[in-house]
């Protein structure tokens, strides 16, 4: 298996930890330069009452904080969902090299699916990768939706 794809099972694992929590399932994990984990984070919006504690808010603070720099240079970014608006720009300001996601978010992903916030003229883009199992990643989004329906 190549190593985004390892990873990614890492941040589907911080996704089911989300969902057995009752939030959103989406998960995250950091990489440094080296390719070790630094962070992992899920959804915690409900937990903390908090409007900004998504998966990727969560697992850059805790790299952040691992590093004790804001600067996050040379680190990775593997996400379960698209990143929206807010988390794009997280990792834009944190300096990420890479931000890899799994399924798209056709209601607010802010890489390609709603709009592409990484085609502007910012200072700072990181590279990005998606569809790293997107079909898994896609798979804990409808289940989770599909069994609140059903509730």
């Amino acid at each position: 298996m190549l190593f985004d794809e390892e990873m990614m099972l890492l941040a589907i694992e911080e996704a089911k930890k989300a969902a057995d929590a009752g939030e959103v399932p989406v998960g995250a994990v950091v990489t440094d330069m080296n390719g070790e984990v630094i962070a992992r984070g899920h959804n915690m919006r409900e937990a903390k009452n908090s409007p900004i504690a998504h998966a990727e808010i969560e697992a850059i603070c805790a790299a952040a904080e691992r590093l004790g720099s804001r600067r996050l240079t040379g680190c990775t970014l593997y996400v379960t969902l698209e990143p929206c608006p807010m988390c794009a720009g997280a990792a834009m300001n944190a300096g990420l090299k890479r931000v890899v996601y799994g399924a798209f978010d056709e209601a607010g992903g802010a890489c390609a699916s709603v709009t592409a916030l990484y085609e502007h003229r910012f200072p700072y883009i990181p590279l990005v990768r998606s569809r790293v199992l997107e079909k898994e990643c896609g798979e804990l989004m409808t289940r989770f939706f599909a069994d609140i329906r059903n509730k």
